[in-house]
């Protein structure tokens, strides 16, 4: 049973993972035309304003996308779930135009408080993204409640080709700098919206359950305040890094964070099937085994690719930025960058059981605490150690996010979580990335230590029997003397 439900929620990750993949991929393989026709000012401008858009995002939304979700599993008739889908199809409409509209008129103090005096029309830009961006979400939601991953990433896949060439031509043909990277992003976004408006106009009529919408928002909103701490630990630093160090310095910052965020690519995959597995799953007993699974594999997976990204970091950012070296200091953030995501990914399984019990309105506690930490840290480190210390900032705090809400989340759904294994697997990871730090390791060598890490695992007794048995009957068989039977005479 366990087994098949792993299967069914690897199957469906690795589909929604295509369109996060490609998407990321094409992330990295557009850096290095950003770092040719762009200087570090640019890109560090450009974080700034994908940083309040993040904020913004989330404050408009107000938590119904999170309720969406819940209360669509809880529907019992068709009615019911078009009523849910319309309802929060038109609240995310109205509150991304007012975003919009807000944004537009107030572009001028927006820019001067970001300390990007003289930039009103890239802020006006990044309204627009905001406003494709939240009502792409909440259609592209639909697909996920209904279990079509394939519907899902064809839509993805298609932003990102349009994406692609948009950009391209904004960047290099127009020569538009900052501005057609943050233009280029949202041309996609708007194209395929306008396809999904038309692919759902029939379950799309104007209906408003104001009662529903309220009881979504009960649920939802106590999660707004949490998801603003989290995007204050993600975001924080760009803005110290900026204030307290410089414009350049966040720029390289931002090569190496992205860099670190090939770890997306697994988690955006993971995190687009969770919340649907995760509440699709009737029998407590069946949900909490299978939760504890999850969280092992989830952790060894995503730390032997942080091990790789934090040993790899400094050809990476060389192959990334060949043309510029300014950014290639950048390549000291990758490793605690690519190990915090670790730990967020550990914070987005154990945080289910919140959800499936109901008990949301302690998460602000849990997420606050890390967020206060973060900004603690950002504010004494990085005047010192500039992005090193913002980097160690996020890490400390994303540390203090996964063990405190593991603690809240086992006090209301308790799950037989696998403890010993989740820190063999992520303890295996840091021994290795501080090893081959320590050594200042050759390139071979930084990649023989990564791939030596499930065997590392293997020698810390990290697989259970049955793993163990299952991966030898997978091996190729050979017949051995020592095995067959003796001959006759």
């Amino acid at each position: 049973m366990i087994a098949e439900q792993l299967r069914r929620l690897a199957g469906q990750s690795a589909v929604y993972g295509l369109g996060g993949i490609v998407s990321r991929v094409v992330a990295i393989f557009l850096l290095p035309l950003y770092t040719a026709y762009l200087d570090p000012n640019d890109l560090g401008r450009v974080s700034i304003l994908l940083a309040l858009n993040a904020v913004l995002v989330t404050i408009l939304r107000g938590g119904v996308q999170s309720a969406f979700f819940r209360f669509y599993f809880d529907a019992t008739n068709d009615a019911s779930r078009r009523r849910i889908v319309r309802t929060a199809f038109w609240f995310t409409m109205t509150s991304a135009t007012v975003g919009l509209l807000a944004g537009w008129l107030l572009a001028e103090p927006v820019a001067s408080a970001l300390s990007l005096e003289g930039d009103e029309w890239l802020v006006r830009a990044q309204f627009v993204g905001l406003w494709a961006q939240m009502n792409y979400e909440q259609l592209t939601a639909l697909f996920r409640v209904e279990q079509r991953p394939r519907a899902f990433v064809a839509a993805s896949l298609t932003n990102v080709a349009i994406t692609i060439g948009a950009t391209i031509v904004l960047v290099v043909g127009l020569d538009q700098g900052a501005l057609g990277v943050i233009a280029g992003g949202f041309t996609g976004t708007l194209v395929v919206y306008a396809a999904l408006l038309a692919y759902r106009r029939e379950q799309l009529g104007f209906e408003f359950d104001r009662p529903l919408f309220e009881a979504m928002e009960r649920f939802g909103l106590p999660l707004v305040p949490s998801a603003l701490a989290l995007i204050a630990m993600n975001f924080s630093d760009r803005f110290f890094i900026t204030h307290l160090a410089s414009l350049d310095e966040n720029g390289r910052y931002e090569l190496g964070a992205r860099i670190a965020g090939v770890m997306v690519l697994l988690l955006t995959a993971f995190r687009n099937a969770w919340p649907a597995f995760a509440y699709s799953i009737a029998d407590d007993r069946v949900a909490r085994r299978t939760y504890g699974f999850v969280l092992t594999y989830l952790v060894a997976l995503n730390a032997w690719i942080a091990t790789g990204l934090g040993l790899l970091a400094p050809w990476l950012v060389q192959i990334l930025a060949p043309r510029n070296s300014d950014f290639w200091e950048g390549q000291r953030v990758v490793a605690p960058l690519a190990l915090g995501a670790t730990l967020f990914a550990a914070y987005v399984v154990v945080s289910i059981g919140v959800g499936r019990a109901r008990r949301t309105g302690f998460n602000w506690v849990v997420t606050g605490t890390a967020a206060l930490a973060n900004l603690g840290l950002n504010a004494a480190l990085v005047p010192r150690y500039g992005m090193e210390g913002a980097a160690a900032a996020a890490a400390v705090s994303l540390a203090i996010l996964f063990l405190g809400m593991a603690w809240w989340a086992q006090r209301v759904y308790p799950v037989p979580y696998q403890w010993r294994r989740v820190a063999t697997a992520f303890g295996a990871a840091v021994g290795l990335v501080v090893l081959g730090k320590w050594l200042d390791v050759s390139l071979a060598v930084a990649i023989a230590l990564s791939a030596a890490y499930p065997f590392v695992l293997l020698l810390l007794g990290f697989s259970l029997p049955q793993e163990r048995e299952r991966l030898l009957r997978a091996l190729p068989t050979r017949r051995r003397s020592s095995t067959a039977p003796p001959p006759t005479r």
